[in-house]
Formats: structure tokens, C-alpha cells, sequence
């Protein structure tokens, strides 16, 4: 018999007798109404499609911000901003650990002169932005509701998210800077501070894309998706906050694989589930808390180098699925991503590929087309039944921080990678232009490369800042800093005051550094 990527069986034939039993208003219930199986919008795509990002970012903020501009013209909705390794591990450009890496995977963000020049000319107040931050998930906030102010954008206005979902980074990544539970501290000082300062604003995007990325199944993904938000949830409301008060602002970020039925029915599930924890097991009142809102990009892990126009069909039918899945936000991935970074050309095309599921395919015309199908329905309840097994196995460890501190989600994932690598290697699992239907000679590829002169020049930028402003203002405002750190006073206000004086994201971070420490891997992982 089939299965599934979950490894659950897969029928060759669905009939009436696989909804026995099957209760629709108690699983589906109509569309924007608990347990928000069918989407989290009465409507959903019927009145308008769902919002369209592009991941962008690279070598200087001068250049991604005319990529930008190009996407914002093209017709993208929300951008996505993507930072180098050393801005994401709180580092700055001229710090010795950022050599080599410095403008790579990402945009070099230092200080709020390159944030100025990131989103210069943009309309803050109409573009929605995404950032792919979470260790100084509150520094790179912090810069980008400064130079909104400077454009007389406040920031009751501004709309966007940032990832700040640092307890996947133990498990699946790999950009963490503090330990876990010092961690936590700044994320629900983000969580207080968001309230009242950012209230529009998305505080934290619960990720499974990048356990995904790792290796994870859809069942993995979910579940350990899951089981950190209610970690979060729970240090929320330890640090006083009302669940109402900030649940609404929660959202998730998930993966699309090309396995079309069983993503679709995944997303259905992680509705239901979230929905279910936060009215029962949180209390959560007002619904929009126990909306389960994601965002969705299709999945890198699945582009090959090999014959990499192929993965124009791979993204589309990724790109599909999140839709039929619901989804709030798609980013569809460049097919030449498993290469370098994209090319203008082809990030146009992944834009593309959204406006044509949305503009010219029928999906959008009825919410949940899927809903009371017999394949459908019965996998979604088996998905639900798989991801909550995985959740309880978290919650019997002690919950996710402490799961992570014994290895418990991490190793998980390494077997199904392991599992999933195996299978490739011995054709059991067919990767059309890898292990199937391959070219003897593969056609040239011109990839995009980042200048090497962008790690000098932002380095040079930065003796300069340090130069200009005034270094004894910086001094006081990182003292106080470290002293909100010491203490329980919520750290943002103090960092805000720092950066805005011209602090730089490594500065800033190490001030963390050195009051809370860093993260240390137990030998277990």
C-alpha cells in the first residue's frame, strides 16, 4: 500500500466508508468559523487573493532596494526580506566571524543607515514586509519602525511580520544567539511591546518551513510547529499578558511540497488543531486568537540544480496546493534558487506563477473546493491524529524547551532526512532530472553572484558611522540597555533609543551577549 510523506497509507480507492462517523459540523464547520477547517475567512479568496510575497535580499541595502521597487511595480503585495548569516547571528559586517559571508544569502543590515537605504522611496504604510529574523528579531523591528517614523509612517500603521520564532533555530537551523530561556525573555518583551507600539503588526512566525527544509515530514512539521507556539503562548501569559491580547497577532509559516493531496489536507489539520488548543487549553475568547493564519513558501529542499527549468513545474504545483490549502501569504521560489541567488527574470516568473494560479485557474471562485471529499477528509483526520500523537510526545518530555534540550524534535528529524535520503538513493523515490529521466549534459547556467567588493564597502560604512555619531550618547544608551537586561524591564524601549542614536545590530546584540550568555548545543544534538 501507498503512503503518505507522513508515512501514513494512502488508499487507492477513498469511498463513503472513509468519513464514518465523520461529524462535518463538529470538523468543518463554514468557512471563517471554528474550528476553521475550511480557511480562517468566511470568504477567503473569493474578494481578493491572498497576499503575494517575494523573498528578496542581497549584498547592499542600495540593491535590494531596487529589487524591491521592481517587485512593488511587478505587483507584489508584501515583500519578504532576506538577511546575510551575519545580521541574523547579530554580528556586524566587520566583525572577523562575518568575513566571507557578509551581503551573501541576504541583505548586510548594520546599523538604521542601511535600513534607511533598504526602504527608501517605499510606501511603509501600503506594503506589507516580512522579515526572515529571529535571535535579534527585536533589533531589526526596531530599525524599521524608526525609519518609518522618519517617513511620518507610525506605527499603528505599519503591517508586516517578523519570523521571531528563535526555538526552531535549536532544532532545524541554527541561528540562535541566547539560550533558550533568555530567548523566550525577549520574545514576549517583543510580544508587550507589539501591543501597544506595533498593534497591526505580526509578533512572531511560528515556523515549520525550515524543520521542513531539514527533513521533517508534514505530520513533524506540524506537530513541532505547534508544540513551540504553545511554548510561546505559555511564556506569554507568564509574563502577565492576557492570551486575547496577543494570540491575535501570532501567525505560522509553513512549507509546500509537491505532494499536492497531503499538503492540503495539512494545512486543514493545523487549523483545526491550533483552533482547538486555543479555545480549550488557553481559554482564548476572541476568535481571531484561534485563527491559525500562515504564511506559506514552496519548498526549497525540493529544487534541483539538474535540469533546473523543471522546478518552474515543481513551484507551480507547490504554489497550488498552498492556495487549495488555504493559505494567507505565498512566496513561490525562483526555479534557479538551488543554484544562487535568483536572477531578476526569474523571480518575475515565481511572481507569475502566483498571478496565474489567481487570475487565470478557477480556485479562487469557492472557498475550500476540496471539503467533504472522501480522500480529503479522511486525510486530514489522519493527519490530525498523527500531528497530535507528536505534540503529546513533546508536552510527556516537558514541553519544547525542554524536548529541545534533550535532542527529542532534532533527532526526529534527522531520521526521516536520513530516511528520505535513502530512499532517493535507491530509486524508491523518484526525483524527476536526479535519479529519473536525467541529461547526459546539462545546459549552462549564468547564476547571479554578489560582488566581493560589498563586504569592503559595508565595513568602510560602518568606520564611518562609527566616526560620525555621537559615541558617548551610544555609550549611555547601551548601558542602559544591559541594565533592562539585568532586570525585568521590557529591553526594547532602551534598544530603540540605542539605535536610533546610530548603535549597530552587532553592538546592540553583544550587549545581550554579555548579560544573558549564549546558547552552548548539549553533545546530544
Amino acid at each position: 500500500m501507498a503512503q503518505s510523506e507522513s508515512g501514513l497509507p494512502v488508499q487507492p480507492v477513498y469511498d463513503g466508508w472513509a468519513l464514518t462517523g465523520f461529524d462535518a459540523d463538529a470538523q468543518l464547520g463554514p468557512p471563517g468559523e471554528f474550528p476553521f477547517t475550511r480557511g480562517v475567512y468566511p470568504t477567503m479568496y473569493t474578494g481578493r487573493p491572498w497576499t503575494m510575497r517575494q523573498y528578496a535580499g542581497f549584498g547592499t541595502a542600495k540593491e535590494s532596494n531596487e529589487r524591491y521597487h521592481e517587485l512593488v511595480a511587478a505587483g507584489t503585495g508584501g515583500l519578504s526580506v532576506a538577511f546575510d548569516l551575519p545580521t541574523q547571528m547579530g554580528y556586524d559586517s566587520d566583525e572577523p566571524v562575518a568575513r566571507g559571508e557578509v551581503g551573501k544569502v541576504g541583505v548586510a543590515i548594520d546599523s538604521i543607515d542601511d535600513m534607511r537605504t533598504l526602504f527608501r522611496g517605499l510606501p511603509l504604510d501600503k506594503v506589507s514586509t516580512s522579515m526572515t529574523i529571529n535571535a535579534p528579531a527585536a533589533v531589526l523591528l526596531l530599525l524599521y519602525q524608526l525609519v518609518a517614523a522618519e517617513q511620518g509612517v507610525p506605527g499603528d500603521r505599519l503591517t508586516g511580520t517578523i519570523q521571531n520564532d528563535v526555538l526552531k533555530e535549536y532544532i532545524a537551523r541554527g541561528t540562535y544567539i541566547f539560550p533558550p530561556r533568555q530567548s523566550l525573555r525577549l520574545i514576549s518583551d517583543i510580544f508587550a511591546y507589539c501591543h501597544k507600539e506595533l498593534p497591526r503588526w505580526n509578533t512572531t512566525s511560528i515556523s515549520g518551513y525550515h524543520m521542513a527544509e531539514a527533513g521533517a515530514t508534514p505530520a513533524q512539521e506540524i506537530a513541532f510547529t505547534i508544540a513551540n507556539a504553545k511554548e510561546y503562548v505559555r511564556t506569554a501569559i507568564a509574563a502577565g499578558l492576557d492570551v486575547d491580547d496577543f494570540a491575535p497577532r501570532l501567525s505560522f509559516f509553513f512549507v509546500a511540497r509537491t505532494t499536492l493531496l497531503e499538503e492540503i489536507a495539512k494545512f486543514r489539520a493545523a487549523r483545526r488543531i491550533w483552533a482547538r488548543i486555543m479555545r480549550d487549553e488557553f481559554k482564548a475568547r476572541n476568535p481571531k486568537s484561534q485563527m491559525l493564519r500562515f504564511h506559506t513558501q514552496t519548498a526549497g529542499v525540493q529544487l534541483t540544480a539538474q535540469q533546473p527549468e523543471v522546478n518552474l513545474v515543481r513551484v507551480a504545483l507547490q504554489g497550488l496546493g498552498a492556495v487549495l490549502g488555504g493559505t494567507q501569504s505565498l512566496h513561490t521560489n525562483s526555479y534557479d534558487e538551488a543554484i544562487a541567488l535568483p536572477t531578476q527574470k526569474a523571480a518575475r516568473l515565481a511572481l507569475r506563477t502566483q498571478q496565474v494560479i489567481a487570475y487565470e485557474t478557477d480556485v479562487t471562485k469557492t472557498v475550500d473546493p476540496f471539503a467533504g471529499s472522501y480522500v480529503m477528509e479522511s486525510m486530514t483526520d489522519d493527519l490530525e491524529a498523527a500531528v497530535l500523537d507528536l505534540i503529546q510526545a513533546v508536552e510527556d518530555r516537558g514541553g519544547a524547551v525542554a524536548a529541545i534540550e534533550q535532542g527529542f524534535q532534532k533527532s526526529r528529524i534527522e531520521e526521516s532526512a536520513y530516511r528520505i535520503a535513502l530512499e532517493i538513493d535507491k530509486r524508491e523515490r523518484t526525483v524527476v532530472g536526479v535519479n529519473a529521466y536525467v541529461l547526459d549534459e546539462e545546459e549552462p547556467y549564468e547564476p547571479l553572484r554578489v560582488d566581493p567588493r560589498i563586504e569592503t564597502e559595508q565595513c568602510e560604512r560602518l568606520a564611518a558611522l562609527r566616526g560620525e555619531r555621537d559615541n558617548a550618547a551610544v555609550r549611555r544608551a547601551m548601558d542602559a540597555l544591559r541594565a533592562a537586561a539585568e532586570g525585568t524591564e521590557n529591553v526594547l524601549p532602551p534598544m530603540r533609543e540605542a539605535l536610533r542614536l546610530r548603535a549597530t545590530v552587532g553592538e546592540v546584540s553583544h550587549a545581550l551577549r554579555d548579560i544573558w550568555g549564549i546558547h552552548v548545543p548539549h553533545d546530544t544534538f
